[in-house]
């Protein structure tokens, strides 16, 4: 049985609630959609704020079913909202004490030692929330939230209230809880680009309904749904360091059907990084010599779709590999282009990959 199953269905006002999916074990699973897609109420309907009809199995127990619905206070959850809604009359060390409540004496010394450490929060546990910074708040919210041993982290918006400042400063923190927490994390946010750096799995919804649901690269480059056609549309990459070139200062990034070139040291062989490539950033070729021109990352590739983008522009879906068995790539070129080359599904071709981001921390921590 998988881990967590959920349905819900109703009705709130005019809004309707028909929804079916499935989370991974561990890791982070993004609830991404328009405005008023019902991203916060999916989540309220989890935490049991919000009560529709429906089934909820968490780690193999029935939270709600047809005769059961567990309280809110009975669900061993964690819940971050958009604001920290701390305490304000106590200091940072006591809102995180009032995480331990449900916690046996036993646990509490170990869990409080790796939450405080695993958030940084070690250097603020003296101060009073007047006293810190927007990401340092959410730091402290999403430790309380933690030391409560949730079986499941519910996160709605965490940095929709923050500068852009705060969200740099917190975003390394939110990564390392991807590598290290062992429970799910549901996380709700309207930002794309933040989804990319930390969801493993993404939940699409619109109108209250599920329109596609799995690993975050599949769902980001497949023909069949809109976050292709974006203007901003990307592929994230996972791979591992394969060699670093110390004259140049370059990188080389093993990903599925090829290599791929940073100028920058990400640290020892083995370790492992997520890597994301907007479609814009990449050009197509028929035929290849190298050096013949100023790019490190040429891939061979295989054409699986072309769609138009608007009037001048098409973005061409590629798959790495001579065998189209690698990594899904967006291509974003005019359609004069494709025309010239004369383009068409199936053509085997070179993928000339101008920029590489890097998404923050390793994915894995690092070999060693």
């Amino acid at each position: 049985m998988s881990r967590f199953e959920a349905e819900f269905k109703g009705r709130l006002g005019n809004f309707e609630v028909d929804v079916s999916f499935t989370l991974p074990q561990t890791g982070i699973t993004a609830l991404f959609g328009p405005s008023g897609c019902g991203k916060t109420t999916i989540l309220r309907c989890i935490a049991g704020l919000t009560q529709l009809e429906g089934n909820l199995v968490v780690d193999g127990k029935s939270w709600q079913d047809s005769s059961n619905f567990l309280p809110t206070h009975r669900r061993p959850i964690g819940y971050v909202f958009q604001d920290a809604n701390l305490f304000p009359h106590l200091s940072v060390r006591r809102n995180l004490e009032y995480g331990l409540k449900r916690i046996q004496n036993t646990q509490k010394t170990k869990l409080w030692e790796e939450i405080t450490e695993m958030l940084g929060l070690e250097a603020l546990l003296d101060r009073e929330p007047s006293r810190l910074s927007g990401g340092e708040k959410q730091r402290v919210a999403i430790g309380r939230a933690l030391l409560s041993a949730p079986e499941i982290l519910l996160m709605d918006e965490p940095l929709s209230a923050l500068d852009r400042f705060s969200k740099m400063e917190i975003l390394p923190y939110l990564q390392r809880l991807h590598l290290d927490l062992k429970v799910p994390i549901v996380y709700v946010s309207h930002d794309l680009q933040e989804i990319e750096q930390l969801a493993d799995w993404m939940i699409l919804l619109e109108k209250g309904h599920v329109i596609a649901q799995g690993s975050i690269s599949g769902l980001l480059a497949n023909p069949q749904l809109p976050l292709a056609r974006l203007p901003e549309a990307a592929v994230i990459l996972e791979g591992s360091m394969q060699d670093f070139d110390s004259k140049y200062c370059l990188s080389k990034i093993a990903v599925n059907g090829g290599s791929l070139t940073l100028s920058q040291n990400l640290g020892v062989v083995g370790s492992r990084h997520r890597l994301r490539i907007l479609a814009r950033e990449v050009g197509i070729a028929k035929s290849w010599q190298d050096g013949d021109a100023s790019f490190l990352n040429v891939l061979s590739a295989i054409i699986v779709d072309i769609q138009p983008f608007g009037e001048q522009q098409a973005t061409v879906f590629l798959r790495l590999g001579k065998q189209a068995n690698g990594d899904a790539l967006l291509a974003r070129i005019t359609r004069k282009s494709c025309d010239v080359l004369q383009l068409k599904k199936g053509d085997e071709v070179k993928a000339l990959i101008k920029s590489v981001g890097l998404m923050g921390v390793p994915t894995v921590d690092q070999a060693g």
